[in-house]
């Protein structure tokens, strides 16, 4: 190509550089007051708020596309965290390639803030140690939960902010910034340090006539407890599960050497360390994500995906449950580890049979529990 030529190539990068992410956006606004709002700050291409494919609720974010980089670029600097709707919303550069945002690099991690440091006056505060592609609170209906993420466009900006901010107080409060982690690997680092100090086991797998009482007079033999509970539902029922905190490890390890695998009342328990949440959080993550492998084996169809499941349904109840709205491949039931808390995935045959079960299933009660269930992907055989 000659120096003369125009660069295609060339053309979509500045197209793409003059896109930019809108998000915290409240429900209401549409794609006109976006326009609305951007237009002053030059030509646009077009305006986008992004909704769930299902029920078209908007996500809370969306696209501004200007005609010129120069354009989103004074926007960028001078409109982000300014007002719409009267929530205030936050700009980056809208970034096609996630594998920078995947990859970690460049990302930081805050906690312990004060609740009323937001988005603007994270970004400000750490803005002087380079470039921002994106900058977050973590907030819920209360507000602030006091931790926030901050992602630079270089290693070394990041490790700038962690080298000057680190152990600085903001607001009479100590603040700890650090490298990102993901979840497998602060599961991993949890795992790794709680096997050598654990003192809360977890027992599952009991008798329904297993009370506070009987759990304690079992587990009391291997050291002094302090805490045993059976955990029950909402009628007071045993969900067949419970927990017994030691005062020391060697108690705790003690019973798991010994309890795991007896038979009591018939039952087999299982006896073994309790694990924290974002250990079973990554676990959860590890079973969808094999259980999204195996899916693209299985035959076409529409699959629905079931969430908070009660405890008590398995595949049978599950298939069940759902065989009214139309002809299922199949119905599986996923488990997380310990807490007994699961979700599931039904393949219907139809599309119409799967928005059917959606519609009428979601948020009904089965067992004790509001299911939660969205619509998932049909696969086709080409």
């Amino acid at each position: 190509m000659g120096s003369g030529e125009p660069n295609p190539a060339g053309k979509k990068k500045k197209y793409l550089k003059a896109a930019l992410y809108v998000g915290d956006l409240d429900p209401d606004v549409t794609e006109d007051m976006l326009y609305k709002k951007f237009r002053p700050a030059g030509p646009l291409r077009f305006t986008r708020i992004c909704r769930d494919p299902v029920t078209r609720s908007p996500l809370g974010y969306g696209y501004v596309n200007f005609r010129f980089p120069a354009d989103a670029e004074w926007a960028l600097n001078t409109m982000n965290f300014d007002l719409i709707n009267g929530k205030p919303f936050r700009l980056m550069w809208s970034q096609p390639d996630d594998r920078l945002r995947k990859s970690g690099i460049g990302n930081i991690f805050i906690k312990n803030l004060d609740k009323s440091i937001d988005n603007r006056a994270l970004f400000y505060l750490f803005s002087a140690f380079g470039s921002i592609l994106s900058c977050k609170v973590v907030c819920d209906d209360n507000g602030s939960k006091g931790y926030a993420y901050v992602h630079f466009d270089s290693l070394a900006a990041a490790n700038r902010a962690i080298w000057h901010m680190n152990g600085v107080r903001l607001h009479n409060r100590q603040v700890y910034v650090g490298r990102f982690k993901f979840p497998e690997e602060r599961a991993a680092e949890v795992r790794t340090r709680d096997r050598a100090t654990f003192t809360n086991v977890f027992v599952k797998n009991f008798g329904d006539d297993m009370d506070d009482d009987k759990l304690k007079e079992l587990f009391s033999e291997y050291g002094p407890t302090e805490s045993v509970k059976v955990i029950r539902d909402a009628s007071g029922k045993s969900k067949g599960f419970g927990f017994v905190r030691y005062e020391t490890h060697e108690a705790a390890q003690k019973a798991v050497l010994d309890l795991h695998g007896k038979s009591i009342d018939g039952k087999v328990l299982y006896v073994g360390r309790a694990q924290k949440k974002i250990e079973r959080l990554a676990e959860l993550r590890r079973r969808f994500e094999r259980l999204r492998l195996k899916e693209k084996t299985r035959p076409p169809g529409v699959p629905i995906y079931i969430k908070n499941l009660d405890e008590t349904i398995d595949d049978e109840k599950l298939k069940e449950e759902f065989s009214s709205f139309g002809s299922i491949s199949r119905a599986k039931v996923m488990v997380e580890v310990e807490q007994g808390k699961g979700f599931g995935v039904v393949c219907f045959s139809s599309f119409e049979e799967a928005t059917k079960a959606v519609d009428e299933m979601n948020g009904r009660i089965v067992g004790s529990k509001p299911l939660q269930v969205t619509l998932g992907q049909a696969r086709r055989r080409w």
